[in-house]
């Protein structure tokens, strides 16, 4: 069982910077891997980034790749979102989640956090 936590969420101009931080408790966190995913108003919820449990592979939304880094510390059980250059269209609810397997779907995770909102004026 895992329990996740997202924070650092807030309002902030377009261009600025933001860094999401998901705690997560649980004795396995390490033999997870670790999304960031994102729900705006009327929308779907969409893949952002995932960080594998072991190597520490990444991999990005297109529009996300070369603003936002993802990054795991297993020591404190907790994953980062470091999102620079925002843009209005990053406005979202920014859910962390933990999974199994290094995957792109929302169907894919087991665990969720309670989402924390990012919203990017222009």
């Amino acid at each position: 069982q895992v329990q996740l936590v997202e924070s650092g969420g807030g309002l902030v101009q377009a261009g600025g910077s933001l860094r999401l931080s998901c705690a997560a408790s649980g004795r396995t966190f390490s033999s997870y891997a670790m999304g960031w995913f994102r729900q705006a108003p009327g929308k779907e919820r969409e893949f952002v980034a995932v960080i594998s449990w072991s190597r520490g592979s990444t991999y990005y939304e297109d529009s996300v790749k070369g603003r936002f880094t993802i990054s795991r510390d297993n020591a404190k059980n907790t994953v980062y979102l470091q999102m620079n250059s925002l843009k209005p269209e990053d406005t979202a609810i920014y859910y962390c989640a933990a999974g199994v397997r290094v995957r792109q779907s929302p169907g894919d995770y087991n665990y969720w956090g309670q989402g924390t909102q990012v919203t990017v004026s222009s």
